[in-house]
């Protein structure tokens, strides 16, 4: 109940944060500027710069491609989650599937507001995706996903796992792909939590599998 709880009061927080760092024009507003004293080398004076971004630095089109890529992919999560309460035998299993069905509908409405407050970002990006959501790590096949919802009990506990921590291993490569390399600090801040969430997660699962 804490991990929930902290998972999506994060994702909240990560939300808020979305809709309260842009300024009255819809414009990310810049980080404020100062003046500091940069010490000099031996028998140089000091100098004074300027610290801080004058202006916010937009998001990148691998920042964008992120977060409209996780959206589906968490959404997958959810549809496999939600055959859990039915059909896992494993409440342990069953109380998994509800923490991922919560703090992921929680990631979602956060990624969902940060590309509405970064259309122009998402415009400029969608020229220069030319593959579409296709190939995304991690993804189950239909027919793995129909194999799941025919499942019941200790089967399906075991294909649950299976297909969820290879989904969580998809995620954690897309994370690869985009931490530190952008400049968004939402996105970057997303990516983290996503990073942090699913790693701990993916051990969970592993310790029910063995056990």
């Amino acid at each position: 109940m804490r991990h929930r709880i902290a998972v999506a009061g994060a994702a909240v927080a990560m939300a808020a944060g979305v809709l309260t760092g842009c300024g009255g024009d819809g414009e990310p507003e810049a980080a404020p500027s100062r003046t500091v004293v940069v010490p000099g080398r031996p028998g140089e004076p000091n100098k004074t710069q300027v610290a801080g971004p004058r202006t916010a630095a937009p998001p990148t089109a691998a920042e964008v491609r992120f977060v409209q890529m996780m959206i589906p992919h968490h959404a997958q999560a959810l549809e496999m989650s939600a055959l859990a309460p039915g059909r896992a035998s494993d409440k342990r299993v069953r109380s998994l599937a509800s923490r991922i069905d919560t703090a992921q509908k929680v990631e979602i409405s956060a990624m969902r507001s940060w590309l509405e407050q970064n259309a122009e970002a998402v415009l400029k990006a969608s020229g220069r995706n030319h593959g579409g959501h296709t190939g995304m790590p991690g993804m189950a096949t239909s027919a793995q996903l129909k194999q799941l919802r025919d499942a019941n009990g200790a089967a399906f506990d075991k294909l649950y796992l299976t297909l969820m921590i290879t989904h969580h291993q998809g995620a954690l490569t897309m994370v690869k792909d985009v931490l530190d390399r952008g400049t968004d600090v939402t996105v970057q801040e997303m990516a983290r939590d996503v990073q942090s969430t699913q790693m701990a997660e993916i051990g969970r699962m592993q310790g029910l599998m063995a056990g």
